[in-house]
């Protein structure tokens, strides 16, 4: 299908009152962390189901959709992208891998972070080395420091906690709110599957991480305990 039809398609569902909507939602005012970005106004279960409809369609049409100003065309792109890494053989992975961070400018608000860092970051570097994610929690760019927590969601849910947890050590001191969220979400999933690790980690560094970061992390301990943290008292 030429990418003229895939954009019609999207123009056919947009919503102006819900474009409004989401702008504010994803901060796209002057000096915000998304300024200038363009939504059209479609929600996610629609885009859901077009991924999977022109999931089959050539990588130089994707690529064009994740070069796009409009937000949910690059979200349509990001989740074709997810699908068809989930379904290539090793040459295919790679090839979405690469095209991924060639283009990871694009990937620059934390719906499309989290949608598909974890699916295509995380996956393909699961029985590789992790040195990338290094590099990238490393960048000036916030969304690349997010790709790199993000990624090890992929780690964590197969219980391998080593790097989210290096990876949170150096986001510790990161200034942005995005970061500080991310890296307590990434703790408090590592807490859910394994309480011991998650609170070794807490108990050293709950007096100096960000309070945001503290409060997503410790959000699922008992509220006992949830206090003695934010008090400092352990």
């Amino acid at each position: 299908m030429p990418i003229s039809k895939i954009r019609q398609r999207l123009q056919r569902l947009a919503d102006r009152n819900t474009a409004v909507v989401l702008q504010r939602f994803f901060k796209t005012g002057p000096g915000e962390y998304g300024e200038g970005d363009v939504f059209i106004g479609i929600k996610v279960p629609p885009l859901r189901k077009l991924a999977a409809e022109f999931e089959g369609e050539p990588l130089q049409a994707i690529r064009t959709l994740l070069k796009s100003k409009i937000h949910e065309e690059r979200v349509l792109a990001l989740m074709i992208l997810a699908r068809r890494f989930a379904r290539e053989n090793e040459q295919g992975r790679r090839q979405i891998y690469n095209l991924y961070l060639a283009h990871v400018r694009f990937i620059n608000n934390w719906d499309l972070v989290d949608g598909s860092a974890p699916y295509i970051v995380g996956a393909f570097l699961s029985s590789r080395s992790r040195r990338p994610l290094y590099v990238l929690a490393k960048s000036t760019s916030l969304w690349k420091r997010r790709i790199a927590i993000l990624a090890t969601f992929h780690f964590i849910r197969q219980n391998d906690f080593t790097d989210a947890l290096r990876i949170s050590e150096l986001l510790l001191r990161d200034e942005h709110d995005l970061i500080h969220k991310a890296v307590g979400w990434m703790l408090r999933e590592i807490w859910k599957r394994h309480p011991t690790t998650g609170e070794a980690f807490l108990k050293k560094h709950h007096r100096t991480m960000p309070r945001t970061m503290l409060r997503y992390a410790i959000e699922r301990l008992p509220e006992s305990r949830r206090k003695k943290y934010l008090l400092g008292n352990w």
